[in-house]
């Protein structure tokens, strides 16, 4: 197990983890369209949204659990303990940021709601250190948050314009969806040290999916021309969601949250390229923004990650040395009057 541990701490096995679900979560967005279009289910119809989230949450649920019981060899059912972990979890995560999520974006412009959702995983590291406290905040994993932040908005306002009105049904939603997101973060990472976060994350998504497509239904939502075409876009977004989301789960269960959710920064700028390449819209990515905003997010994530041990060596000296001057000056004092200037 320390073995594994180690591995799973390596910060070149977590970025290529992380950087896995961020191209799989990337690659969701351009698909998520296509399935509107293949399902009939229009930009506007949130209730049908929902549903749609629903159904492809139970169904990546289902396919955790399968991969769970295949490879323990047994089948994997949650009991009573993983019972209670599962349930804030799935009231965090799959229910409530969704719920809020697609409300929200139904209410306000692509460019604010981009933006906002970028708050998600500065909103998971603050809780983590300064609610929770399962870590200390330090200067460089606010900077780090920062400039990841500082990506995001800039690949969200490349070509757009930004006004600041504020509604509570629109922007109001997807902050809220954030701190849902931000807790659930902190949630797996607290629960996935005392139950097995594949199974874990299996009976969340199984348990939230369903909540989710029952209010969707209860709003009047419904998919309409369930075609095979159709189907294989749900089959292929339940697996985004299976794989993605536990392998974020088990770096969660193994690192820090700030450690893995600086890496949530990528995200935006992998559904750029991405719709780019499968949607056609080269010119909206390939430019000097979504350059910059590379380079900002590459910025925060090496300042969150990067080791230091030079820079502690550094600080000690520093520190010494500075101790040494303040005997010195204590020794021989200056003159109160050295620094006023003469009239």
């Amino acid at each position: 197990m320390s073995q594994k541990q180690n591995k799973l701490t390596q910060t070149g096995i977590v970025a290529l983890l992380a950087c896995v679900c961020c191209i799989l979560w990337g690659s969701a967005i351009p698909v998520i369209k296509t399935g509107y279009h293949l399902l009939q289910v229009d930009s506007s119809d949130t209730a049908s949204q929902i549903v749609f989230a629903g159904i492809r949450f139970t169904l990546a649920g289902i396919l955790v659990l399968i991969f769970a019981s295949i490879k323990e060899k047994k089948v994997m059912l949650p009991d009573r303990k993983l019972l209670k972990y599962a349930i804030p979890v799935c009231l965090a995560q799959t229910v409530g940021q969704y719920f809020f999520f697609y409300i929200g974006v139904a209410h306000t412009s692509g460019v604010k709601g981009g933006i906002i959702t970028g708050l998600g995983n500065f909103i998971a590291i603050l809780l983590s250190c300064l609610i929770f406290r399962n870590e200390r905040m330090t200067g460089r994993k606010l900077v780090g948050c920062v400039l990841g932040f500082a990506g995001v908005v800039v690949i969200n306002l490349m070509g757009n314009s930004l006004d600041m009105g504020f509604k509570l049904i629109g922007e109001g939603f997807i902050l809220i969806a954030q701190l849902s997101y931000g807790m659930s973060t902190v949630l797996i990472n607290l629960f996935s040290k005392k139950v097995s976060p594949v199974v874990l994350s299996g009976t969340q998504f199984t348990m939230g999916g369903i909540v989710l497509a029952l209010i969707g239904i209860g709003m009047g939502g419904h998919l309409g021309n369930m075609t095979a075409a159709g189907l294989t876009i749900i089959f292929y977004l339940a697996m985004v969601s299976a794989v993605a989301y536990t392998l974020w789960s088990i770096l969660l269960a193994w690192n820090d949250v700030s450690k893995v959710a600086i890496f949530g920064f990528v995200n935006p700028l992998c559904s750029v390229i991405l719709s780019a390449l499968i949607l056609g819209e080269v010119k909206q990515a390939f430019n000097i923004g979504s350059l910059m905003a590379l380079i900002l997010v590459c910025a925060g994530i090496y300042i969150v990650n990067a080791n230091r041990p030079n820079r502690d060596r550094y600080t000690t000296l520093f520190r010494s040395m500075n101790g040494s001057f303040a005997s010195k000056r204590a020794i021989h004092p200056r003159p109160c009057g050295s620094f006023q200037r003469s009239h």
